[in-house]
């Protein structure tokens, strides 16, 4: 059985994201390219004092935010259900409960409403964001998508099609669990990226020589290993603590994210000029951090690319992205089948 399908503009069409992937529970209302409303309820203060996200407590979480949040952001748009022309979710990759309380909720609303469904992508979806920001991303792109889990370069053909390839990825930890860790390490809060990018700033980036890690010319030129580099920040910590020296933490910190940068950035200027792509689309939670940010732009400019860079509140986990990523869809194919499942493994190719 296969939902209904949208009638009139795809264009225009209003379009209800619902993103329950991990510890942000989202609610999105979208109009072709304007964001109406953009709720979230996130359920990270429950899962700080354990250092890192729970499964059970981010799937509870979801339970009780997602009615309260959907509510929410219909009273900001200013609409109804009854107003939709589709439903997007994020159908995977994220954690199994939490998946399934949003695919749940997605297809109740579908199904109540007579509206076409759409499974989407979560990795596709923080790609697909900018469309709120900057409009239609370059086809094709390449993509940097930085996120808690994932580091990934993507080569995009088209916005919204199957045929997304991923160029790399990370073979142990991603970029933001490095961050955690490192800031676990330092003394500062979880999540750790934006205590370790805030010391950063007042630290010296050049103190210390950090390793850049699968930079080699033996090593795959677009995947990403950040495992060395978390294990260095500790040896390097551990031996002064060891002496008795001080710790200059806003050099760690700063030494630490230069090195991250270095990294995501040269590898990214690489696989763009070996595919012809005109843009680079940075898209994922990390790419609300400054330096990332600042060298991203420098970067296009010197390379002649245009940047991509969506605002720091649509880099989080949000539903805003996932009915951008099904404004794509709309007039590429039909809409998914009710009997859509979730899947916490889901890669590419894949919406």
């Amino acid at each position: 059985m296969t939902s209904a399908i949208v009638t009139g503009s795809p264009a225009e069409a209003l379009v209800l994201g619902i993103e329950t992937s991990c510890d942000e529970t989202g609610v999105g209302l979208v109009r072709g390219r304007t964001l109406l409303a953009d709720a979230v309820a996130s359920s990270v203060d429950e899962h700080a004092r354990f250092g890192g996200v729970v499964p059970e407590v981010a799937s509870r979480a979801h339970l009780q935010a997602l009615v309260p949040t959907a509510h929410r952001a219909f009273a900001t748009a200013g609409v109804t259900p009854n107003d939709i022309d589709a439903v997007a979710v994020t159908a995977g990759p994220g954690l199994s409960g939490a998946l399934l309380v949003g695919v749940a909720a997605a297809k109740a609303y579908a199904l109540a409403l007579d509206k076409p469904l759409y499974a989407v992508n979560h990795l596709s979806a923080h790609v697909a964001v900018d469309l709120l920001g900057n409009g239609p991303l370059d086809e094709p792109c390449v993509a940097l998508l930085v996120s808690g889990g994932h580091s990934s370069l993507l080569l995009v053909p088209r916005i919204g099609g199957e045929d997304v390839v991923e160029l790399g990825a990370t073979v142990d930890d991603a970029a933001g669990e490095a961050y955690d860790k490192v800031a676990r390490l330092l003394g500062l809060p979880f999540p750790g990226g934006p205590p370790i990018d805030r010391l950063a700033s007042s630290g010296n980036s050049a103190a210390i020589a950090f390793p850049r890690g699968m930079t080699g010319p033996r090593d795959e030129p677009f995947s990403f290993s950040f495992s060395g580099l978390k294990t260095a920040v500790a040896r390097w910590v551990e031996a002064r603590a060891k002496v008795g020296e001080t710790v200059p933490v806003a050099d760690v910190a700063a030494s630490f994210q230069e090195a991250v940068v270095d990294v995501l950035v040269t590898k990214a200027r690489r696989a763009a000029a070996e595919v012809g792509a005109t843009g680079l689309c940075l898209a994922g939670g990390e790419a609300a951090n400054s330096s990332l940010r600042e060298r991203w732009l420098d970067a296009c400019i010197a390379d002649g690319l245009r940047a991509f860079v969506p605002s720091r509140t649509m880099c989080t986990d949000n539903a805003a992205m996932v009915a951008a990523a099904a404004w794509y869809r709309l007039a590429l194919d039909g809409p998914s089948s009710l009997a859509s499942g979730a899947d916490p493994a889901l890669r590419f190719p894949g919406y």
